[in-house]
């Protein structure tokens, strides 16, 4: 289903001069691993000149086991530099097989926009020597991508924002802003990936997004951990659980729920080490351990919205994408933490697939690099400007 708004193209115009009369629609195969790693998310999209965009088909593509390990390996500092390299095109590799898949039951796009698999994020201002050392690196070698599927790719999105000052990350609020502005209501865009960012999208005042916190991330840690379970599937381990309220308490002191936006976080800080020592003071019974971490996501979410959106707006509704759509446990404890007037939806509700939400948000910031419109948001990110996101390697 087409999410055909409209949108005021002009704004485009206004931070690049040099842009083709004529915009063409174009069909892009987004790609996406996020910090879950739970599937390679590949979706045949088309994008339409008013920057909509339309899903024909979404996959989700396993990772090799032993590939998946190994990657693991890398998030948890159990690699070297010999490893990076390797993965690099490895996972370059499994990127192109996710995409000739769906060359060969459908059609060969335009163009293929890569997230990438990150490996590391560091988006702090520590400084070596004077030299600023805020990075980011996501792998999947695009050079690999785009020779076997002999299709131009677009990738590394977010070093652009990083170079102009930016954290960079969110960069998703760009789609939201684009595909639910034209709303005309206060909505919060909510993802829970393994991570959880919300894009604050508004009728009165310029749209805004950060990390709430954590997401998927702890839950699936301890899903493996107890249960030897990739994910918690239907949240029914946490459903048979009971909240440990002194230990949610306790975990929802951490420092990062108290920065101030624009801010960014993943699995560098909620990492093993740091779930390994929260674990020393939780409850006994796994499934209460399970309960309260999946309150956790959600209440640290709720929290968010309290601490940093609400004094600005009242949110008439709450819209959730991303693989905590589909976890019934938290989306009732976060139905619960949530003010009762608040509404709470999905993606889905809006004709946009909660599994390929983001695959269609890669799709069209290849789009706007294609075309050269600057795709990041300095309210979400912290640049300093709008600049345009993403680097293009020919076949």
């Amino acid at each position: 289903m087409r999410i055909s708004y409209r949108l005021a193209l002009s704004q485009a115009f206004l931070y690049n001069t040099n842009m083709p009369n004529e915009l063409e629609s174009k069909k892009i195969i987004g790609l996406m691993s996020g910090t879950s790693c739970d599937s390679i998310d590949a979706g045949l999209c088309e994008v339409y000149p008013d920057l909509s965009c339309k899903l024909i088909t979404g996959i989700n593509y396993k990772y090799p086991e032993h590939i998946r390990a190994k990657i693991f390996n890398l998030f948890n500092g159990q690699a070297d530099i010999q490893d990076v390299c390797q993965m690099n095109f490895a996972i370059g590799r499994c990127f192109a097989d996710a995409c000739k898949l769906l060359i060969s039951e459908h059609e060969k796009p335009d163009l293929i926009a890569s997230h990438g698999q990150t490996i590391y994020h560091f988006p702090y201002d520590d400084k070596l020597d004077g030299i600023n050392l805020k990075s980011t690196l996501q792998i999947g070698e695009s050079s690999v991508i785009a020779e076997e599927t002999g299709c131009p790719v677009i990738s590394n999105f977010r070093e652009a924002d990083i170079a102009a000052g930016g954290d960079g990350a969110p960069l998703v609020c760009f789609a939201d802003e684009k595909w639910f502005k034209p709303l005309k209501k206060n909505v919060c865009v909510q993802n829970i990936g393994g991570i959880s960012n919300v894009t604050v999208v508004s009728k009165e005042f310029d749209t805004f997004g950060f990390d709430t916190g954590p997401g998927n991330i702890i839950i699936d840690y301890c899903a493996n951990k107890f249960f030897d379970m990739q994910f918690d599937k239907d949240g029914a381990l946490a459903n048979e659980g009971t909240i440990s309220e002194s230990w949610l308490e306790c975990l929802l002191q951490d420092e990062y729920y108290f920065k101030n936006p624009p801010k960014t976080t993943g699995r560098e800080y909620f990492s093993p080490k740091y779930i390994e020592n929260a674990l020393k003071f939780g409850p006994k019974d796994p499934k209460d351990i399970m309960a309260t971490v999946t309150a956790l996501t959600a209440k640290s979410i709720a929290q968010a919205y309290e601490r940093f959106i609400y004094p600005q707006m009242d949110i008439e509704e709450v819209i959730i994408g991303g693989g905590g759509a589909y976890n019934p446990t938290l989306m009732k404890y976060l139905r619960h933490y949530l003010p009762k007037h608040v509404n709470l939806k999905t993606h889905d509700d809006y004709g946009i697939s909660n599994n390929f939400k983001e695959v269609m948000a890669f799709a069209l910031l290849g789009y706007c690099n294609y075309y050269g419109i600057p795709a990041n948001l300095p309210s979400c990110t912290g640049a300093k400007k709008r600049v345009v996101l993403g680097k293009m390697t020919n076949c």
